[in-house]
């Protein structure tokens, strides 16, 4: 697709370095191989040679950095970094320190490579991180939360989808370009969160995408239409997320709460929503869960045939991202190059 090929281009002319923790993956090496030699990027690969050559026998990494955390010369480094990190944190199951000393660091980011690999990115020896083609989100992210911690002055680490509509386009989506945002990472997230998660996802849409956001905050309700009060309050708490966000970046043109439709299709909103900037004309779209918003994409991936590129995560001090343990060797190709553009 062109987006994507236009995202690694300009990935390319940044020149950043990216670690990939997953050297057993047969899919993880052959991205690795074609970042490379395509010059996408330059990539560190965490795994021994005889789990590279296992995992993917015909593949040639050469140009690739292969490092194996039991023979890195930096292994030191990253275990005295991580227990500096988590000094005086305590193991809520034993009641111990997580670390004793930084022996037991050491020892612990042996077996955990995730971990490796964030602590390459916090010692400066990576520019971004990738991971999660065969780990799961928790297992992906938890290494980002406790060393790499979040950006100056941000609360809420969220995630999106950059989603990429098939050959021929979409009637609704002038752009082909639309993001999809929280589908992995905030389960039930609050008003406050939601906001958060509007501006940052706003913010991607601008950097990355290469969109003007047009922001949607998603409900079965459109603008009081429906209200679940008595249960959940899903439509409250989307209106107050829609009046915070605006709070906070009166600029950004966003509103809701609507309905898919009503976001996405001119006569709909018009029809449900008239006078909203945003109505019928949306291309980043604010779902209330977790439930919604993995629901949503996957159904528009699968479905629609739409590449979906992530998810691409918001708010850490330097670029992390998780990938789908359902990804194919493209998609790892993709958010790679994103990640070189957080950089």
């Amino acid at each position: 697709m062109d987006f994507v090929k236009e995202l690694e281009k300009k990935a390319a002319q940044a020149g950043k370095t990216i670690v990939l923790c997953e050297g057993e993956d047969k899919r993880v090496v052959e991205a690795a191989a074609k970042i490379v030699k395509e010059g996408i990027a330059k990539i560190i690969l965490i795994g021994t040679e005889a789990e590279v050559k296992s995992a993917a026998p015909n593949v040639d990494i050469s140009g690739v950095t292969l490092v194996d955390p039991a023979t890195d010369p930096n292994a030191d480094t990253y275990a005295e970094l991580l227990f500096k990190a988590r000094e005086g944190k305590i193991n809520k199951k034993t009641g111990a320190p997580e670390y004793a000393d930084v022996a037991a660091a050491k020892a612990y980011i042996l077996k955990d490579r995730t971990m490796y690999g964030a602590l390459i990115l916090k010692a400066g020896n990576a520019d971004g991180f990738v991971s999660g083609a065969c780990h799961s989100t928790a297992n992906t992210l938890r290494p980002g939360l406790q060393v790499i911690k979040t950006a100056p002055g941000i609360k809420t680490v969220s995630s999106s989808f950059i989603m990429v509509a098939p050959e021929g386009g979409n009637p609704y989506v002038k752009e082909g370009i639309a993001l999809f945002a929280d589908c992995a990472i905030n389960i039930e997230p609050s008003a406050e969160e939601l906001s958060d998660i509007a501006i940052a996802t706003a913010d991607t849409a601008r950097k990355i995408a290469g969109i003007e956001p047009r922001v949607a905050m998603l409900s079965f309700s459109t603008k009081g239409s429906g209200n679940d009060d008595k249960f959940f309050k899903s439509v409250p708490k989307m209106q107050e997320a829609t009046k915070l966000a605006q709070e906070k970046a009166p600029d950004l043109a966003l509103d809701g709460e609507f309905q898919f439709d009503a976001a996405v299709a001119p006569e709909v909103g018009e029809l449900k929503a008239p006078g909203s900037k945003v109505a019928g004309h949306a291309n980043v779209f604010v779902f209330p869960n977790i439930n919604a918003g993995n629901i949503g994409y996957k159904i528009c991936q699968r479905m629609g045939g739409w590449m979906a590129i992530g998810p691409i995560c918001q708010g850490f001090a330097k670029p992390l991202n998780d990938l789908s343990r359902g990804c194919n060797v493209d998609d790892i190709v993709a958010t790679v190059a994103v990640t070189a553009l957080q950089a």
